[in-house]
């Protein structure tokens, strides 16, 4: 999957020096519920457990070819947030260097074609944590829906005292895509 700026692709093991340089700053794991890794071999062990599947895409950035950040969906990763029966969770987290720059929402957009286009899945589930206003606007710029729940999720980092603002999107259901990004 790709656009003019990024392609979604599988991990690779060789990534896991841009993955550490990334997911060790303390700001971006701890806006999407985990800590910091602490060393290239913990980002390798990442590549080769909770990112070795067909539903988890490293976001590369085509002018460096490097992977910026991650994306998918699955089964819920022992979150809290009220999924239906078989409803996928999707996530997704982008570098600091490149926040603010419609990455993620064009992350997420083509991630959501592919799932339309190969997948009979009604329905997917997000969250975000409220004081990470910016990841709802991706959600909704993207046709997510808040379904006014709130959730706590003490198993994510730091989520003890930090509620989970969720949105659902009806696959069905086209997304009136926003004038920016």
């Amino acid at each position: 999957m790709e656009n003019e700026r990024i392609v979604l692709r599988p991990w690779r093991e060789s990534d896991a020096k841009a993955l550490y340089k990334y997911a060790s700053d303390p700001d971006v794991g701890s806006r999407a519920g985990w800590p910091p890794h602490k060393s290239v071999d913990e980002s390798l062990e990442i590549i080769r457990t909770v990112f070795n599947n067909d539903t988890t895409w490293a976001i590369e950035w085509k002018e460096t070819g490097e992977a910026i950040g991650a994306i998918g969906y699955g089964p819920s990763c022992d979150c809290n947030l009220p999924a239906r029966d078989g409803e996928p969770i999707t996530g997704y987290w982008i570098a600091k260097t490149y926040w603010n720059h419609g990455i993620c929402t064009e992350a997420l957009s083509l991630m959501l074609d592919h799932i339309r286009e190969t997948t009979d899945i009604p329905s997917l589930i997000s969250g975000h944590f409220v004081d990470n206003p910016a990841s709802g606007r991706v959600m909704e710029k993207c046709g997510f829906v808040p379904t006014g729940e709130t959730c706590i999720d003490e198993n994510q980092y730091q989520g003890k005292d930090r509620p989970i603002r969720v949105l659902r999107l009806e696959l069905d259901v086209l997304p009136r895509m926003s004038a920016g990004r």
